[in-house]
């Protein structure tokens, strides 16, 4: 089973907290208008309202319509996704100025509306830091970052993110290469995305699915 980009998690969170962040989250849909009606007012996501992030997300706003209509589920993961018998709810950590998040989440709205057994939510990450910081990447607040709940007891299944491994190693080399060059290094993360077209997110929730299976 390849590695997959999943952190211990140091903090723990109760299943009242976890209740706590549902009942303030979005349903991807409730999230695209969200971001709209934001882009209509000059604004997105968060505090910083910069003509740089207002461009990030104008561009995943597009990334975000695009793979809308173009992913395609893979054999092995509807395979997979039909072994799943016990509900889940997927708590996701998002922006909508995350580049990241625009590749991935449209992804895990397929995969979950594939499933009458998966629901997906999303929350803020910036107004949720207790959160996000028991989420943590390499000590970063990486996202996006996903958290699927037992719907019933709200317990941990798994988590996942901010991105799939191929994608880590990726971004890893292309940080060294560009050092503080965060427009080349978004540049060619993205070319990766397109190119990749999706299958090691698919392929990774494959072995996710089949470990939480019944």
């Amino acid at each position: 089973m390849k590695q997959l980009l999943i952190d211990k998690v140091f903090m723990s969170i109760t299943a009242e907290q976890f209740q706590h962040y549902l009942d303030v989250s979005m349903t991807y849909s409730e999230y695209r208008d969200m971001t709209d009606a934001l882009l209509a007012e000059g604004k997105t996501t968060g505090t910083n309202h910069s003509e740089a992030m207002i461009h990030y997300t104008k561009m995943n706003v597009t990334r975000m319509n695009r793979l809308d209509k173009t992913t395609k589920l893979l054999p092995e993961l509807t395979e997979a996704l039909a072994s799943v018998k016990n509900d889940q709810v997927w708590l996701v950590l998002t922006e909508a100025w995350c580049g990241d998040a625009a590749q991935i989440i449209p992804v895990l709205s397929k995969i979950a509306d594939a499933s009458p057994h998966i629901s997906i939510k999303l929350i803020l990450r910036d107004e949720h830091p207790d959160l996000m910081d028991a989420y943590l990447t390499n000590g970063g607040k990486s996202i996006p970052k996903l958290i699927a709940l037992d719907a019933s007891s709200l317990t941990e299944q798994f988590n996942w993110g901010p991105r799939p491994a191929d994608a880590q190693k990726v971004f890893l080399e292309l940080r060294e290469k560009y050092q503080a060059d965060y427009m080349k290094l978004a540049e060619e993360l993205h070319l990766w995305y397109a190119k990749n077209k999706t299958i090691s997110t698919q392929r990774e929730f494959v072995d996710l699915l089949r470990g939480v299976g019944s």
